[in-house]
């Protein structure tokens, strides 16, 4: 397992390519990257806050969980903090399994609960102003398929 909290810009490719090669066994690599977007137009940035050591755990935990629910080889997760702006990437999840079902469902169980368990803290600054970025519904709902 890799999980990385970092500022710096991480290449997706290069990584993913450094994932695999430690990979000879498994049948499947699955790889997600998110991006900062400006839904509403105007993003000037966005500031993304953590307690260092709090995070890495928790990041940690969640994939331990997830490969303790699924058949993985590995785990790789990335996550920036720092000031980021539309279109950088802001994190990447890669699993390796066997089969690509396992891959695929635990790529999906670690982004869900990055986006509403990793604790981080995203304030968005645009041309009106500063604010920090709730919570939403849709994400606390798709943890409950995990339950």
């Amino acid at each position: 397992m890799i999980v990385r909290v970092q500022e710096n810009l991480f290449d997706a490719g290069a990584e993913l390519n450094s994932f695999a090669k430690n990979q000879p066994s498994v049948g499947a690599i699955v790889t997600f990257t998110g991006l900062v977007r400006d839904v509403a137009g105007g993003l000037q940035g966005m500031e993304i806050e953590h307690y260092p050591g709090m995070t890495a755990k928790a990041i940690e935990a969640i994939a331990a969980d997830a490969q303790n629910r699924w058949s993985l080889a590995d785990v790789l997760v990335i996550h920036r903090y720092g000031t980021l702006h539309a279109t950088d990437p802001i994190m990447m999840v890669a699993t390796a399994s066997k089969h690509r079902a396992d891959a695929f469902a635990a790529a999906d169980f670690l982004m869900d609960y990055l986006k509403s368990r990793a604790p981080f803290w995203k304030k968005e600054t645009t041309g009106d102003g500063a604010s920090w970025v709730a919570a939403k519904d849709d994400d606390e709902e798709a943890l409950n398929r995990w339950s």
